[in-house]
């Protein structure tokens, strides 16, 4: 058992070093975005207008969802006025971009796995390495760019969508009945700059986190159509985990 222990502890220890490896090469080749701006926004099309329809709906409905939940709770003591507080700064500093980095993670990531990965064992990439095309520069970089550009958009739309669902439930349940002056003023009041910068860092290291184990798998992806789907599954279960990780501590270093 603790053979197996130190196998896996070495194994996680050697992908790490690999992802921060790529992670580096990645970031040295943003100097040739300019070269490869029509694969960047393909990727930010798909990735945002994509995403943008489910991640509103799903923010829509946890907004109507978290203002329901914790509205009825606060009636109970006379101080349901402060849901518009509670329901910004979830919003702004976990849900939305926690909830839209795993959509992006589970929609997104596991399409980029899958790419790249049958690229890797078609012998695509290696025929770009004979053409002196560098993989990293034409299929990481624009990936890892598009998604720090776009996640922080959608952390915004995701926060819009769910203080205006908390909002209607308050203004509409008989049992919270808080008018949508009073909630928005709360809102506002609570939601300052730094709150929403607070999200903006969380969904731009999401965002990192999604790109990079996407291509990463994708690279080490070896064992024809079944390693393509195992690589699938291996990157949404491991951009989940990080990014469930990484809040934590994200939080921990912002309180």
């Amino acid at each position: 058992m603790l053979a197996r222990i130190g196998t896996i502890a070495l194994q996680a220890a050697h992908s790490t070093g690999e992802m921060l490896a790529l992670l580096l090469e990645t970031l040295y080749y943003f100097k040739d975005a300019r070269r490869n701006r029509r694969e960047i926004v393909r990727q930010m099309s798909e990735i945002g207008i994509g995403t943008l329809p489910i991640a509103g709906m799903i923010s829509l409905f946890i907004g109507m969802v978290l203002a329901l939940q914790t509205g009825s709770q606060l009636a109970l003591f006379g101080t349901q006025e402060a849901i518009g507080a509670i329901v910004g700064l979830s919003m702004a500093k976990e849900f939305g971009p926690v909830m839209t980095s795993l959509l992006v993670a589970g929609r997104v990531g596991s399409a980029m796995a899958a790419e790249v990965g049958a690229m890797q064992v078609y012998e695509e990439i290696d025929a770009m390495r004979t053409l002196e095309i560098n993989p990293v520069r034409y299929l990481a970089m624009p990936r890892l760019l598009a998604c720090l550009t776009v996640l922080p958009i959608l952390a915004v739309f995701s926060f819009i969508l769910g203080a205006l669902g908390g909002g209607i439930v308050s203004s509409v349940n008989p049992v919270i009945n808080v008018p949508p002056t009073v909630y928005y003023d709360n809102l506002v009041r609570a939601v300052d700059i730094w709150e929403i910068l607070n999200g903006l860092v969380k969904a731009t290291v999401f965002g990192a986190i999604v790109a990079q184990v996407g291509c990463y798998v994708g690279f080490k992806t070896t064992g024809g159509a079944r390693g393509i789907g195992q690589s699938t599954t291996r990157a949404v279960v491991m951009s989940f985990l990080m990014i469930i990780i990484a809040d934590y501590f994200l939080t921990r270093l912002m309180m």
